[in-house]
């Protein structure tokens, strides 16, 4: 096993970006130099970390081994220079957090932003992906999911709860006969999510309905919301993006409503930085009294 950080640097770009130029530009070296080192470092170990194909490189059984060694190693390296650097405890540098598009559209903007003015030396990206994120290739520093994860060596807390609805605009249910109870909502049109795209089953919204057709359906919350405020029929939604639409309305919340709930999912290692800690503690704080806002909407 190498003990090389820079090797490490180099590996961990490419597994990561998965070709020689995405990599290249994230670590500021051209991709023959990354190429040529990733083969200096296989022929060290004496074997491969990569499949090439004409689609990039993918991590061998090997190289993903290697990839829980190299991450473990870059989060001890990030732990040392906060020390060096002085910087243990503040707000500074780039955290990336990863969220499904729900949260990420309509919970952490506001969120973000006023973590952003409170430390204005901090640069905050959000990754919204209507999957869970791999922390593993560093896709996030952190990430939101809406269940927690039972394998990986990760710390895991859970945020909050938070609520979901049935709703539908006005412009949809003039003309419509009144809805009294869940038998009445045979015969409308549902939006939701793409049954086989569908990547935790806490998201398995309509199956408790018995909704057994979906004639409009997307993999992505935002897609479903905007087709929810144009008109287009009844879907489920989360109370904190119904202020963001005053156009829809809850539709029989006396007859079915969803609890569900947000983990921050972290390393392992990452416990130990006090510069994540105090990110995470402002986060979690912030999203609660976020939450507590949005769904006190009538």
């Amino acid at each position: 096993m190498t003990d090389n950080w820079d090797d490490l640097r180099i590996f961990l770009a490419v597994a990561r970006y998965e070709t020689l130029s995405a990599a290249g530009r994230q670590i500021k070296l051209d991709p023959a130099t990354v190429g040529r080192r990733i083969g200096r470092i296989e022929d060290q170990l004496g074997r491969s970390l990569f499949i090439r194909s004409t689609f990039g490189y993918a991590l061998t059984d090997a190289g993903n081994r290697m990839l829980d060694h190299a991450v473990r190693v870059e989060q001890a390296m990030a732990g040392l220079s906060e020390e060096i650097s002085g910087q243990t405890g503040s707000l500074s540098g780039q955290i990336r957090i990863g969220a499904p598009d729900g949260c990420a559209n309509f919970l952490l903007p506001q969120v973000c932003a006023r973590i952003s003015d409170k430390n204005p030396d901090l640069d905050i990206q959000i990754v919204a992906l209507p999957r869970v994120i791999n922390l593993t290739k560093r896709e996030a520093d952190m990430a939101i999911a809406v269940s927690p994860p039972e394998t990986g060596r990760l710390t895991v807390q859970k945020l909050t709860d938070y609520k979901l609805h049935l709703a539908a605009s006005a412009e949809y249910l003039q003309n419509k006969p009144p809805l009294t109870k869940l038998s009445d909502l045979k015969g409308h049109r549902f939006i939701g999510y793409i049954a086989d795209m569908i990547f935790d089953k806490e998201l398995d919204y309509l199956t408790e309905l018995g909704v057994q057709r979906l004639p409009l359906a997307s993999n992505s919350v935002s897609v479903q919301f905007n087709w929810l405020r144009a008109g287009a029929g009844l879907g489920v939604v989360h109370d904190f993006a119904l202020p963001f639409a005053p156009g829809l309305k809850r539709i029989l919340a006396h007859r079915f409503s969803l609890t569900r709930s947000f983990y921050l999912i972290r390393h392992y290692e990452d416990r130990r930085m006090d510069r994540m800690n105090k990110f995470v503690a402002a986060l979690g704080e912030e999203i609660r009294a976020e939450l507590d806002h949005l769904e006190r909407f009538p």
